[in-house]
């Protein structure tokens, strides 16, 4: 959800001054890019150490965070060293994030036997700037008091982190920064040059010599070139395109359809011996206040000065003015300047291209921010040539369709451009299955059984009645609830005084020989209905805390005449074990 980097900002500097290093604390200008991702308050405190810096480095934002190379350059930005200030500095945000970035520390340019590095490549990890103490990317907002040591985060920082690892793994690598020398001038760190390139390095592209096209990819010749899109000495490029008019191959990739070439305005040739060869302008820098009308910057620096030893008489530096936060009222809110527009998003033809800036504080008042944090506006490539079946990438993979167990999920891809040279069949999605961890299954019981007799002839007892397990839980599931309940139960008050035993003896056995009797009478009058002898009770249905037994009666023989309906099978239940567990 819109994950960016924040504006970088850098600068090459000397040993005496340090931007940020681990083990140290951030300083205000740091805090800001790493909670906020506005670079304002660095530039400011890199400006205040003038004589130890050198250049200040900024490149603008990226939204989103990672897109291929073939959509969106990298961001790229120039600057100067020299023997005293050989060391480069630079850091930026990754958003949304509580105070997490990267960036280098003091980067040395400077070789062992006083050269100049050519290149240096190096993969970057996040570091925490020990400022805020949120775990994920969208923590709310808390300030870690007091403030803590910058340092790199790991694996094992917080289960929560999206960089954890339970087995303490390697933390992964997030972004990579490739510095480069492009040239030298003046004076240098050694005092004999290595060699003539260590002089001047060249900056022309080299040619093709040859044409690297495969023989299963049938193309139009290359159109003329188009007219240089600069049209003073700042560099610009200008385009050739060519239509591909069959791929013979599917399996062999066809190169690009157009072409790029670096090139200046009129009388501005790389030949001409009174030219100064200038770089790039460095991003606009923020606007000198944050509510109504300031003024913004740009530097660009000489990178060749003229053969013929004349002064360049090139602006090295422009001014303009800038509107930030129209309405400086409480019920305003303040933003960011706009960041420079992406690219087109098409790369022939009319397309869009979007920028965007930041809320830097909600209003006074409580009320909502109504500022706008992306703009959007057309663009206008050149005239696109349809080529067949043109499809773009595969997208990634759509969540699973469950959220456990079995589903499906599918990826898609577009068509770019109308098959005029037959009907594209390629399929335009995908679908596979995928496999999430089993579903939760609840326990399951059967329903209760009847309540049993009370546990005493007379007096106070209890019955208990029970359910059995059918589904244990599995996988997480609701956990099975109590098997047994009990309830008290009262029978009759028991008599007391000397010879009571031996009452409660005879009123038992006169109940039995009652009982035998009304089973002979039933025997005389139906002697049809037959029951077998009781079964013998059954183990109790627990240890302790009160289960049950059962025993039954089963009828022997079984009238078929409907007027002895009454015979059925008996059913007895007693309760046992009733001591506490």
């Amino acid at each position: 959800r819109t994950n960016h980097w924040s504006a970088i900002i850098g600068s090459s500097h000397s040993k005496n001054y340090i931007l940020w290093e681990y083990g140290g604390y951030a300083s205000e200008g740091v805090k800001q890019v790493a909670e906020l991702g506005s670079p304002v308050k660095m530039e400011e405190e890199i400006r205040q150490q003038s004589d130890e810096v050198l250049t200040v480095i900024k490149a603008k934002a990226q939204w989103p965070a990672w897109q291929p190379l073939n959509v969106r350059a990298a961001p790229s930005a120039e600057f100067s060293v020299d023997r005293h200030r050989h060391l480069m500095s630079f850091l930026t945000m990754l958003g949304p994030s509580p105070d997490w970035n990267v960036g280098l520390s003091a980067e040395d340019l400077c070789t062992k036997d006083c050269g100049w590095v050519q290149k240096v490549v190096q993969d970057l990890i996040p570091w925490d700037a020990g400022t805020d103490s949120g775990v994920t990317y969208e923590s709310p907002n808390k300030p870690t008091v007091p403030q803590e040591k910058i340092r790199p985060l790991t694996s094992l920082d917080h289960p929560q982190s999206p960089f954890y690892d339970p087995e303490g793994g390697s933390i992964k690598l997030v972004a990579r920064v490739v510095i480069e020398r492009i040239a030298r001038k003046g004076e240098q760190c050694n005092i004999v040059p290595d060699n003539i390139d260590d002089i001047v390095a060249d900056l022309a592209p080299e040619e093709k010599e040859e044409d690297d096209t495969p023989e299963t990819c049938i193309y139009s010749n290359w159109s003329p070139w188009s007219a240089c899109s600069s049209s003073t000495c700042e560099k610009g490029k200008r385009m050739r395109q060519r239509m591909l008019k069959a791929q013979l191959d599917l399996s062999v990739p066809c190169p690009d359809t157009q072409d790029f070439q670096p090139c200046m305005g009129p009388g501005c040739s790389d030949e001409d011996g009174s030219t100064c060869m200038m770089s790039d302008w460095i991003t606009w820098s923020p606007c000198s206040v944050s509510c109504g009308m300031g003024t913004r910057s740009r530097e660009r620096y000489v990178k060749q000065f003229p053969e013929d030893g004349s002064m360049c008489k090139v602006p090295t530096e422009e001014t303009e003015k800038c509107i930030v936060n129209e309405e400086c009222s409480p019920s305003s809110c303040l933003v960011t300047e706009w960041g420079e527009w992406d690219e087109c998003s098409a790369s022939c033809g009319t397309g869009m291209k979007r920028r965007h800036r930041m809320i830097k504080m909600t209003p006074a008042d409580g009320s909502m921010c109504k500022a706008e944090t992306t703009e959007a506006e057309k663009c206008m490539m050149p005239e696109c040539h349809t080529i067949p079946c043109l499809l773009s990438p595969w997208s990634e993979w759509s969540d699973c369709s469950v959220t456990c167990g079995k589903g499906m999920r599918t990826r898609q891809r577009m068509l770019k451009s109308a098959a005029e040279l037959g009907d594209c069949n390629e399929e335009l999605e995908q679908a596979e299955k995928c496999m999430l961890p089993e579903c939760p299954i609840d326990c399951e019981l059967t329903e209760w059984s009847q309540w049993s007799e009370c546990n005493t002839s007379c007096g106070k007892g209890h019955m208990i009645r029970t359910r059995m397990i059918k589904i244990e839980p599995q996988f997480g599931g609701t956990a099975c609830p109590e098997t047994v309940q009990r309830t008290k139960c009262r029978v009759r008050k028991c008599l007391r005084g000397p010879g009571m035993e031996k009452r409660r003896w005879k009123e038992a056995r006169e109940k039995r020989r009652s009982e035998q009797a009304k089973k002979n009478i039933d025997s005389e009058q139906y002697p049809v209905c037959r029951m077998k002898p009781w079964t013998a009770w059954t183990e109790c249905s627990t240890l302790c805390g009160g289960g049950i037994q059962e025993r039954y009666m089963m009828v022997k023989k079984r009238s078929k005449s409907t007027q002895f309906t009454s015979c059925k099978d008996k059913k007895e239940l007693r309760a046992c074990n009733v001591h506490p567990c």
